[in-house]
């Protein structure tokens, strides 16, 4: 009797144990195959609307008095200097209305790095911790002022944005080296 008990317990433990093999399988197949595409996928293609942009390697942004950018999309050539110039056109005073252009490295988590800029009032909002996430910042100017960087980025998305209090939340773009 015994045994008649433990052969259909072997039989169902064996089937049990052989089906989640191979869903493991198609799990590891699937991710396998999603990040080739991910991996072939050009930088182009993660940024919509990028395509409509024509690629320069001299750029000038527009900051206004409503927090907003006047280019949220540059398109440069990887490898090569990019010079950017930054305008602040507004009429508002530089301590309640002041913009910068903080060039990013892709993937820096900008709510973390926002947070830290506005502690960073000493160094017109350029954080000193955040240091090793920027690749180039303007100064801080005031209305009718305007600044000059020059970068040199590798292929990539790269995020710019304003760091001035309250700012960075819609004073954002992207750069894409390709």
């Amino acid at each position: 009797m015994k045994k008649l008990f433990i052969i259909p317990a072997l039989v169902l433990a064996i089937g049990i144990t052989s089906c989640g093999n191979n869903a493991e399988k198609k799990d590891d197949t699937a991710a396998s195959t999603s990040t080739e595409t991910t991996t072939e996928a050009p930088a182009t293609e993660t940024v919509p609307g990028i395509e409509n942009v024509t690629s320069s390697q001299t750029w000038t942004v527009e900051g206004n008095d409503q927090m907003q950018f006047n280019t949220n999309l540059i398109r440069v050539k990887a490898g090569e200097p990019v010079e950017i110039t930054l305008k602040n056109v507004g009429s508002m005073p530089k301590e309640s209305m002041g913009h910068n252009l903080v060039v990013l490295k892709p993937g820096v988590d900008i709510p973390t790095f926002g947070a830290e800029a506005t502690a960073a009032v000493d160094n017109e909002y350029i954080p000193k911790s955040g240091l090793s996430s920027i690749v180039g910042h303007t100064k801080l100017l005031g209305p009718g002022e305007e600044d000059k960087i020059t970068v040199t980025l590798e292929k990539g998305v790269y995020p710019y944005l304003c760091s001035f209090p309250g700012h960075f939340g819609i004073m954002q773009g992207k750069i894409v080296a390709e």
